[in-house]
């Protein structure tokens, strides 16, 4: 029998792996999270069975339970670094930099976590695992410029018929987006969709256009037109109809926005919702377009009191700074005072221990769930007073700027209602830029703006 060979994945890259179906499943579980689908875990387990020491699997283990944000995932999440480093001596270079890197994540440094993914793809750029987290945690911490460059940088290494092009397409339509740049942000966006019309980032990343210009007909139309494409995706197919909802919502649509929040992005019997009750994006959907909806004068029922409770649930978890005033969000509308005490404790506490994200809960997360909390006592003078000098940083929470705006609506509503009309007017002025639709035909701006 000759020696075992070493196996490769879709892009020519060498694996911790002589099993050729031990590779396979992996290549499939990559191209399962670029493409947001569900049966990525069935195919790393798949891997796994194939080959018990795929140390690179157990890492994209790893990886799969820190992308959830969520706390009590991280034993997992240390448990697979564990299991890929017994067999650390048959890693290549590229494969220690991705331990380094779940080493660092589960630890909070993520300035050492994206730094091993950029040295990667420094030698690599063809890792479309790196390129793609790195694109994930470059966005959460609010990095939009470096979002960009980084997979700009790995572009130049890759030919455009290589397997993953159209992931490298679509991470550059949403860096383009979230830069401003949307005639470069749409092409792109369009040219990933038309390679693959299961490729929900690029299908998101023009939506983010469309959002932005106040394309809210031409929005709706676009997700329409690819919604049959959707059946087997993961959450972030409650983020697309979240994104349809909003277009409903800038309209007067609001029955449709109710709708889409039962139906489709905050359905509690769907399988996906049942699976995840809690993950970070669903929440943030739910929250956030429930506040536009009151805010609009909409009664919106009931439908705080089980976010409340998810809220109540994961006290303490600060992995997402941006999910933090969403759960706010929800504990101030059922008038939950004491687990909002709570909630702001534990911030401060975060602020004051170590990681990337204590300056970031420090700066930015505790005084904006503070201020959620005084939006809903009617307290407008604590609400300017808190958000007024750091709304230029709500940046740092991470998020989109459709997701921040509503921080940003917050404050103008505060100001407008506390009398404050010159903060009022610079606030509104702020809002100008980067947007090509008027204020008086943003409905989170229109009624202030008409009466500023």
């Amino acid at each position: 029998m000759g020696t075992p060979t070493m196996q490769q994945d879709a892009r020519g890259l060498a694996l911790s792996t002589d099993v050729p179906a031990a590779a396979a499943a992996f290549d499939a579980a990559i191209q399962s999270y670029l493409r947001y689908r569900t049966d990525g875990a069935r195919h790393l387990e798949a891997a796994l069975a194939a080959d018990p020491g795929f140390a690179m699997a157990h890492l994209l283990r790893g990886y799969f339970a820190m992308l959830s944000f969520n706390r009590a995932n991280v034993p997992a999440a240390a448990a697979a670094l564990a299991e890929a480093r017994r067999g650390e001596a048959g890693l290549s270079p590229r494969e220690r930099r991705h331990a380094e890197a779940l080493a660092a994540w589960i630890d909070g440094r993520l300035w050492a976590m994206l730094g091993a993914w950029e040295a990667i793809l420094a030698d690599h750029p063809t890792d479309v695992l790196a390129l793609r987290l790195a694109h994930f945690n470059y966005f959460w911490l609010g990095e939009v410029g470096q979002m960009r460059q980084s997979v700009l940088r790995a572009q130049a290494g890759w030919a455009d018929d290589l397997p993953g092009y159209g992931t490298v397409l679509s991470c550059i339509a949403f860096g383009h987006e979230e830069c401003g740049d949307y005639r470069l942000a749409e092409a792109a966006g369009r040219a990933a969709v038309e390679r693959d019309p299961l490729d929900l980032w690029g299908t998101h990343a023009v939506a983010h256009v469309m959002e932005m210009e106040g394309r809210h007909r031409d929005g709706v139309a676009w997700l329409d037109g690819l919604k049959g494409h959707w059946e087997g995706a993961a959450a972030i197919v409650h983020h697309m109809w979240w994104h349809r909802a909003l277009y409903h919502w800038e309209l007067g649509e609001f029955d449709q926005v109710l709708a889409l929040y039962d139906e489709r992005f905050r359905n509690l019997d769907s399988p996906l919702t049942k699976a995840m009750p809690d993950l970070y994006i669903d929440a943030q959907n739910a929250a956030a377009m429930l506040w536009r909806l009151e805010r609009a004068g909409v009664n919106v029922g009931g439908r705080w009191a089980e976010l409340a409770d998810r809220a109540e649930a994961r006290a303490g978890d600060s992995l997402s700074a941006f999910t933090q005033p969403h759960w706010m969000l929800a504990l101030a509308a059922t008038g939950r005072t004491e687990a909002a005490g709570r909630l702001v404790a534990d911030l401060h506490a975060a602020g004051e221990g170590g990681g990337t994200l204590a300056p970031v809960h420090a700066g930015v997360t505790a005084p904006l769930a503070t201020a959620v909390l005084a939006h809903r006592a009617g307290d407008w003078r604590r609400v300017v007073d808190l958000l007024w000098p750091i709304r230029n940083d709500f940046w740092r929470l991470g998020g989109s700027h459709a997701q921040r705006d509503i921080f940003r609506q917050m404050l103008a509503d505060a100001a407008a209602r506390a009398g404050d009309r010159n903060r009022l007017r610079m606030i509104l002025t702020e809002e100008t830029v980067g947007r090509t639709l008027p204020l008086t035909a943003r409905r989170g701006y229109a009624p202030l703006a008409i009466a500023a």
